[in-house]
Formats: structure tokens, sequence, C-alpha cells
């Protein structure tokens, strides 16, 4: 498991995704191109496996890769939770980008609640952000599939997204699959607990791109 700092983001108007630093951890570096997401077992295959929305994938591969994501979890968060020196953390999910999925397609999120439920010293808090509108697919935006909504811009969480009132005043880990430092979903998803309330936020990847310290 890596650590790293995620620090203040602006737009280019000045605007911020986030205003302060939070810690960061992900589990394993991201290589894009290659091909390296078709290489079972890779970091990159089990991200793209679990999304679900390119290639569909068989029940088998999706409940195998499931497995393989449990483990890491089960490695990692006890110590982001030892590292972070909270009594407990509060398991929050970064929401896909569109309103509706199909129940394949959310396998992530299933499993990070399954976790959280399974490990003492966290709450699971998977259902805590919804997104009620739907935002650019930002992974599939560059190749002119990222269907409806908007790219990231500061405040899209807070625009499309409900939150549960149970974020304020608790100490959260914000998870998310995969991130990029010049996406800034993640910063501004992390904003926005803040902004409704959130005692902290500690902020945990899967993957992360290269370029990421």
């Amino acid at each position: 498991m890596y650590k790293f700092t995620i620090t203040p983001k602006t737009d280019n108007k000045g605007n911020y995704y986030l205003k302060r630093e939070v810690q960061g951890y992900f589990h394993s570096k991201y290589e894009s191109g290659a091909g390296q997401w078709r290489v079972k077992g890779s970091i990159e295959n089990v991200i793209c496996t679990l999304k679900n929305d390119i290639i569909p994938y068989t029940e088998e591969e999706l409940q195998n890769v499931c497995n393989k994501l449990e483990i890491i979890l089960k490695t990692d968060l006890p110590q982001v939770l030892k590292l972070s020196g909270k009594n407990s953390l509060v398991v929050c999910v970064v929401p896909r980008a569109k309103v509706n999925y199909k129940p394949n397609q959310l396998y992530f999120k299933k499993t990070v609640s399954k976790v959280a439920n399974q490990l003492p010293g966290f709450i699971d808090g998977s259902e805590y952000i919804k997104r009620v509108k739907d935002t650019k697919t930002t992974h599939r935006a560059r190749s002119g599939h990222g269907g409806n909504g908007d790219m990231p811009y500061p405040g899209i969480t807070i625009n499309t997204c409900d939150f549960s009132k149970d974020v304020m005043g608790k100490d959260i880990m914000l998870v998310d699959d995969l991130y990029t430092n010049s996406v800034n979903i993640d910063e501004d998803a992390i904003q926005a607990l803040f902004d409704k309330g959130a005692n902290s936020v500690v902020f945990y990847s899967i993957g992360a791109k290269l370029g990421v310290k």
C-alpha cells in the first residue's frame, strides 16, 4: 500500500475542488495503455472488470475479481484505520457517474460494503452518497462514449448527488476504485463531505494513475 498527500486543487478560474490537504492511500499503481487491463489478476484488470461497461464479463469472472478485491480491502483498510489515528471510520464510496447501472456493474461498491460490515472499526456508509443526476463517464469521455452530463467541475458532487445526514460530524474513509490526479472528481467528493459537515476525511483507492507520488 502507498501513502500520498492530496493537495488543494482549483480549476482555471481559481475555484476550489479541494480546499485543504487530505491524507490518501492506494493499493497499487495503475499502468495505462499496453493492454495491461487484459492481464488477469492485475490491478488494472480488477478495476476494468468491475466497471463492466466496455466488455461484458461473466458472473464467474466478476465474482473471481470481487474475491481478489475483498482480499485487498481486508489487508489495506485496517492499516488505513491504524494510520488515521481514529477509533473508527465510516466507509463511503465515490458514486459512479450515472444514476442507473445494472446490478453487475455495482460489484465494487457491494464488495466495499461487505468488507466494511465485516471488519472491526468500520461503519458501512456505502449508501451515504447517491448519484441523482448523470455526469460524464470520465474514463470513456476521451473516446466519445462518456454519455450525457458534465465533466468534473468544482461543486459537481454536491450538485449531482444526495448525501446522508449521517456524514455530519463523522470521520470518513472515502473509497474509490481509481484515483487520477488530473481528473479532480475525488478531490471534489472529499470537499463535498467537508461541506456536508464531516469531521475528517481520509481517502483510499485500489489503484492510482502514474504520476501520483
